[in-house]
């Protein structure tokens, strides 16, 4: 089986080619019940909590949580370019089965689509959709990061039919939280619950857009608590059999009475649709990066600075241990908060702050979520004994830093630059030994043709290496900054009007 997030899916089958750019409507009609029930009033301030509906059993009143709470799900709109990795431009050459491949059936009948032969173009414009909601009357809104990524233009369609143009106050891709604000008052918003209060076999709803079916309710069950899926080390996901498909993602998740307890993000899928599992981000997850966000317009997340594995009978035989539970140090990384600490190779982390870890993704969501400079108290098991050890938590590797595009820094709001280091391997591909990559391009930045995926080399003819360095610059407050930029192998200044 294969894992596809949404990310995936939306570019599989629910991104919009360029005939479909008005599919997304939100028709409120079907919210309004038929039946003799009192229609609800939408107001600006969290709907009560819905009682069960006594029947054999207590069940949730679905009914009413839609008609509560529906109002306050957008559908959100996006279009950009889409800037190909090396390995999708090797694909673009139509290898044997891209045929079959949702990704080459989009690509293939846009403007920029490269077939065999052409010369590259590794930017192909693109349109998608999403879904989200909204968490204060003035227009904060909450939606997955890979929505929005490599967005230029982000239009939120509320449930009335009226639409906004968004701005995009930050993301964070370790979490996929990306939180976006439009000019509007008094709208109406959901509640939010506890994920801690939820348990397995609990009802779940969701609500949301999949393939463009605006306003779309589902329902299930919660299937299991703390997933840690690959390539997703910080979020521990509620996992849930209510189905999701591409245009769900960044909608809510409902519990029993009403309160949205997650953010419908992945699918486990080999088809690109639903297959009976679903994937949502706790909401108190999402409300500690939407903090963050809203106050610096970024996210940070502790490190400790270790690879680990899960430990099975034999390894908890072998190291003395009663119970097969715990993380178990596989490496440590130099210079990092664990090898300041004095942890090994070898060493099974047993609880954080006293909190029991059982599977390795545990210890990987309980340090991502915390800050970097945090003090944690590890449990660790050595020697056949156990010991504590205290831990001052780092930051994120550097080639995972990203300064937002348009959070509250002054390098956000002047330039309008998402920017972040070049990995190892795209300094091997590009032949760079530094630069910053840009994320998203907004502002200024944008007006003057900057764009994702382009590679910043200097300001103002002063080499960056670091995004610290871009700050700096722009704390000066000038007026204008020339940027020296590297896109596909061509150099260029380009000027950058900040008046």
């Amino acid at each position: 089986m294969k894992m596809k997030s949404l990310t995936a899916a939306l570019a599989a089958a629910g991104v919009l080619a360029a005939g479909s750019a008005g599919a997304f409507s939100l028709t409120p009609e079907w919210l309004k019940s038929k039946s003799d029930a009192k229609p609800v009033a939408v107001t600006s301030t969290p709907p009560a909590p819905v009682p069960m509906l006594p029947a054999a059993g207590q069940v949730p009143n679905y009914r009413a949580i839609v008609a509560t709470s529906g109002p306050a799900v957008v559908g959100v709109t996006v279009a950009g370019l889409h800037k190909a990795s090396a390995e999708e431009q090797q694909q673009q050459g139509l290898p044997p089965g891209a045929e079959n491949d949702p990704f080459f059936q989009f690509f293939r009948g846009l403007p920029g689509f490269q077939q065999r032969g052409q010369r590259n173009n590794p930017s192909v414009p693109f349109r998608g959709q999403g879904s989200g909601f909204i968490i204060s009357a003035d227009g904060l809104i909450l939606t997955n990061a890979h929505v929005v990524r490599e967005a230029k233009e982000v239009t939120v369609k509320l449930s009335d039919r009226r639409e906004f143009s968004a701005k995009v106050l930050g993301s964070d891709a370790a979490t996929d939280i990306a939180v976006l604000r439009i000019q509007a008052k008094d709208l109406p918003i959901v509640r939010l619950g506890d994920p801690q209060n939820i348990e397995v076999g609990d009802p779940v709803l969701a609500i949301g857009a999949p393939y463009g079916f605006e306003q779309t309710a589902t329902t299930g069950i919660i299937s299991a608590k703390g997933r840690s899926l690959p390539g997703d080390a910080v979020v521990p996901f509620i996992q849930t059999d209510a189905a999701v498909n591409p245009g769900n993602s960044g909608g809510p998740l409902f519990d029993g009475s009403g309160a949205v307890i997650g953010i419908n993000a992945q699918i486990y899928s080999q088809t690109g649709g639903f297959q009976g599992l679903s994937f949502a981000i706790p909401i108190n997850v999402a409300l500690k990066v939407k903090d963050q966000i809203v106050a610096t317009g970024r996210a940070t997340h502790g490190r400790l600075g270790v690879a680990v594995q899960d430990v099975n009978q034999s390894l908890a035989e072998s190291f003395g241990m009663k119970r097969p539970d715990g993380a178990l140090v596989a490496k440590v990384s130099k210079d990092s908060a664990a090898e300041k600490a004095g942890l090994k190779p070898g060493d099974v982390i047993t609880a954080v702050n006293g909190d029991p870890i059982v599977r390795s993704g545990a210890l990987s969501s309980r340090i991502g979520l915390a800050a970097p400079g945090d003090k944690v108290k590890l449990s660790v098991w050595r020697d056949r004994a156990e010991r504590t050890i205290d831990v001052k938590l780092g930051g994120a590797d550097p080639d995972e830093d990203v300064a937002s595009a348009n959070g509250g820094d002054s390098q956000g709001v002047q330039l309008g630059l998402s920017l972040r280091q070049l990995t190892r391997e795209e300094k091997r591909q590009s032949k760079l030994e530094q630069g910053l990559v840009v994320e998203n391009a907004d502002g200024p930045a944008a007006r003057a043709g900057i764009e994702a995926g382009d590679v910043l080399l200097a300001i103002n003819g002063k080499p960056v290496t670091s995004i610290e360095q871009v700050r700096a610059v722009m704390a000066g407050k000038p007026k204008s900054v020339a940027l020296l930029v590297e896109r596909d192998g061509e150099r260029i200044f380009v000027p950058v009007n900040l008046g």
